[in-house]
């Protein structure tokens, strides 16, 4: 909630800002007055500490362009200097998401977000659990003759997300894996020997990397969620298909979390029973 400033203590704490803005900015009286249109004795008044009134609201915004700062933190209605454009710019960004395992921008991502908790609800299986060969078969179809290459290029980055510092938490659709098992759907060109090791794979990765890898399986009937991964308090980022969207404000980080945190309350495996769900799977195939 907004505070509530007394217009003396408003003014006072226009005129620091101001200053601030003026010299962060390597500006002066004279060259504020020109760039604003007005008087340097105007100028002036404003950044004595006796002065007694705010400006109007047309020189405040024009002292605001000058400097370039938001009229709203030279009146204290804002402790962000930037521009609302500027605040719109940095906050929600688009990149290409092109089609690899760990590509330049998600490993910036992991690597910024090195030592905070993780959250993470994949397209489909995460490529960090999934074996060399479910790779191979994923990805050549997309990458030809370089699936090879790809594979080698990027599993060193895969691995440093596996020991890394951070916590992982991985929600996702209990039917991926039953699908996986069963070779339905996305998997009914999979082979059984391969899906017999990504699963053996998962157990083992669940189980001797638990309590700092946690997934979960939840009801997609009951349920849904796009693809998202939320870089502890740093930003969240929604996988679109060709491009990722990622947020950088703190409201919108906080509402996405609080989504993938009801995923995993609702979530009808627990991190905790999923190798022996895994194994009862296991057992159909």
């Amino acid at each position: 909630m907004l505070q509530i400033i007394d217009k003396r203590d408003r003014t006072v704490l226009f005129r620091q800002r101001l200053t601030e803005a003026m010299n962060q900015m390597g500006s002066n009286q004279t060259r504020l007055a020109r760039e604003t249109g007005t008087d340097r004795s105007t100028i002036s008044q404003l950044l004595k500490e006796d002065g007694a009134r705010l400006p109007n609201a047309h020189l405040v915004g024009a002292c605001a362009e000058a400097l370039g700062v938001s009229s709203d933190w030279l009146l204290g209605l804002s402790e962000r200097p930037e521009s609302a454009a500027d605040l719109l710019a940095t906050s929600l960004t688009m990149t290409e998401a092109p089609r690899a395992l760990v590509d330049e921008q998600i490993f910036s991502w992991h690597k910024e977000a090195e030592g905070y908790k993780i959250r993470h609800v994949p397209a489909m299986l995460p490529d960090m659990l999934k074996t060399r060969a479910v790779l191979e078969w994923e990805y050549e179809p997309h990458l030809g003759r370089t699936t090879e290459q790809a594979i080698s290029a990027s599993s060193e980055r895969l691995d440093w997300m596996r020991v890394s510092s951070s916590d992982y938490e991985i929600c996702l659709p209990r039917h991926e894996v039953e699908n996986l098992a069963t070779g339905a759907g996305y998997y009914s060109d999979l082979s059984r020997e391969d899906r017999l090791r990504q699963i053996d794979h998962m157990i083992d990765l669940t189980e001797t990397l638990y309590p700092r890898l946690r997934m979960y399986l939840f009801c997609a009937r009951r349920m849904y969620s796009a693809p998202v991964t939320v870089f502890g308090p740093l930003l969240a980022v929604l996988y679109l298909g060709r491009n990722y969207l990622a947020f950088r404000d703190s409201n919108r980080i906080t509402g996405i979390t609080a989504h993938f945190d009801h995923l995993v309350r609702q979530s009808e495996i627990s991190a905790r029973a999923l190798p022996d769900h895994l194994r009862q799977l296991r057992e159909q195939i």
